[in-house]
C-alpha cells in the first residue's frame, strides 16, 4: 500500500484526490489529508508516508516551512500543489529541496501521473544499494563515487552534480536547475559556475568523464 500526505485545507479538493487516487490505483494508494500543518506535522511523526503534497498556503503555516523541516531528516518525494504560480515562489519551492511544482486548477490524471513517477524514482534509487550508469557507479548512502571500478575522489559540488545527473538517468538537466537543487534560490553567481564544476567533474572521472553530454543551451545529461 502506498501513502500519501496531502497538506490542503480544502475539503472538497481533499476529497476529488483522495477518490481520484483510490479508485485509479486500484485500492493500492492510500491519501491521507491534513488540513493544517499542525496536524501534518502529527501525521509525519507517526506515519511512514511515500510522497508528500503540499499545499504552500495553509491556515497556520507556510508548506515552504514543511518543506524545509522534512528535509531536515528525509528525502521523501514532494510535490507543491498550489495556487501561488509565481516564478519566484516555484524556484524557492526546488531551492528548499521539493521535486515538482503543480499549479492549481491541475489535472488530476497529471498529478497522479507524476506522483507515481516520483514514487518508482524514489524507491529505485532506495532499492539499489550502487547506482550504475555506463562505466560511473554512485553509492548514495557511503557517498562514494567509481570510475570503471575505480574509487575515484570528488568535491562536495561535484558530487552532488554527479548524483544529480545519475538520478535523472539520461534526462536532460537544465544549468538553472542544478544550481537551484546544489547551490540554492540565493546563489548570488551565474551558470558559468555550473560549466566549470561540470569541467572539473569531467576530468575526475577521466575516460569516463565523456558519458557527460552538453545538450547545447540547455545543460547537461549522463549517458551510458
Amino acid at each position: 500500500m502506498i501513502k500519501i500526505l496531502f497538506a490542503e485545507d480544502d475539503i472538497n479538493l481533499c476529497e476529488i484526490v483522495t477518490d481520484y487516487f483510490t479508485e485509479k490505483s486500484g485500492g493500492d494508494m492510500q491519501v491521507i489529508c491534513a488540513d493544517s500543518g499542525e496536524t501534518c506535522d502529527t501525521l509525519l511523526y507517526e506515519n511512514i508516508f511515500d510522497i508528500v503534497m503540499l499545499d504552500v498556503m495553509l491556515p497556520d503555516t507556510m508548506g515552504f516551512d514543511i518543506c524545509r523541516s522534512i528535509r531536515k531528516e528525509s528525502d521523501i518525494p514532494i510535490i507543491f500543489i498550489t495556487a501561488r504560480h509565481s516564478e519566484e515562489d516555484i524556484l524557492y519551492g526546488y531551492s528548499l529541496g521539493c521535486d515538482d511544482y503543480i499549479s492549481k486548477p491541475f489535472s488530476l490524471a497529471q498529478l497522479y501521473a507524476k506522483v507515481r513517477a516520483l514514487i518508482k524514482r524514489s524507491k529505485g534509487i532506495v532499492n539499489e544499494s550502487i547506482m550504475t550508469i555506463g562505466d560511473i557507479s554512485l553509492d548514495p548512502y557511503r557517498c562514494r563515487a567509481y570510475s570503471r571500478g575505480k574509487e575515484i575522489y570528488l568535491a562536495p559540488k561535484e558530487y552532488a552534480i554527479l548524483k544529480l545527473l545519475m538520478e535523472y538517468r539520461g534526462g536532460t538537466v537544465s544549468r538553472e536547475t542544478l544550481l537551484i537543487k546544489i547551490w540554492g534560490y540565493d546563489h548570488a553567481g551565474n551558470e558559468r559556475v555550473v560549466d566549470d564544476h561540470i569541467r572539473k567533474l569531467r576530468g575526475a572521472l577521466g575516460a569516463s568523464g565523456k558519458q557527460i553530454k552538453t545538450v547545447f543551451k540547455h545543460g547537461y545529461r549522463l549517458t551510458d
